[in-house]
C-alpha cells in the first residue's frame, strides 16, 4: 500500500458525503415528508409543497451542494484514475453516471412540476386539486429514482473509497 492509499482523498470524502446528504434530503421526502403531505387535503398540500420548494429554491448552500456534488464525484474519479487506482476509478465513474441521473432527473421532471404547482392558486378550488393531482404521483415518482440514484452512488463512493484504500492498480 502506498503512503498516500492509507489517507483519505479528501475529494472522495467529499463526494461521499455530499451525496449521502443529497440522499438522505430525498429520502426524508420519500418516507416523511411527501406520506405526511398525502395525509392533508388539497390546499394545505399545495402550500407547504410551494414554501417547501421557495426555501430550497433560493438556498445557495443546496444549489452549490446539488452540483459541487457532481463536480467532485467526477474530480474524485479522475484523481483515482491518474493514481492508477483502476477497480476504485470505475466505482467513482459509475457514482458519477448515477448522480447525473439524478440531476436529469431534478431537471427534467421535479423542477419543472414544481415550477408548474408555484403557479396554481393556493385558495381551496378545483384548479387547487388539480393541482395537486397533476404534481403530486409524478413528483414522487421522480423523487424515487433520484432517491435510488443518490443510494446507488453512495455505495460505489463507499466502496471505492475502500478499494482505494487497500489495493494497488490492476
Amino acid at each position: 500500500m502506498s503512503p498516500t492509499s492509507s489517507r483519505p482523498d479528501p475529494v472522495l470524502l467529499a463526494a461521499t458525503v455530499g451525496t449521502g446528504l443529497l440522499a438522505g434530503l430525498y429520502l426524508a421526502f420519500d418516507v416523511g415528508v411527501m406520506p405526511a403531505l398525502a395525509r392533508r387535503d388539497d390546499e394545505a398540500f399545495v402550500s407547504t409543497m410551494r414554501r417547501v420548494n421557495d426555501a430550497l429554491d433560493d438556498s445557495a448552500s443546496f444549489g452549490a451542494l446539488f452540483l459541487g456534488v457532481f463536480v467532485a464525484t467526477g474530480v474524485a474519479a479522475r484523481r483515482l484514475r491518474r493514481a492508477e487506482r483502476c477497480a476504485a476509478a470505475r466505482r467513482a465513474g459509475a457514482a458519477a453516471v448515477l448522480y447525473g441521473l439524478s440531476i436529469a432527473v431534478t431537471i427534467g421532471a421535479n423542477l419543472p412540476l414544481n415550477r408548474r404547482l408555484r403557479g396554481a392558486p393556493v385558495a381551496a378550488s378545483a384548479a387547487v386539486t388539480a393541482a395537486r393531482t397533476a404534481y403530486e404521483r409524478p413528483w414522487r415518482t421522480a423523487n424515487a429514482v433520484r432517491t435510488a440514484a443518490c443510494l446507488g452512488a453512495l455505495v460505489l463512493l463507499g466502496d471505492a473509497a475502500r478499494r482505494r484504500a487497500v489495493s494497488r492498480a490492476w
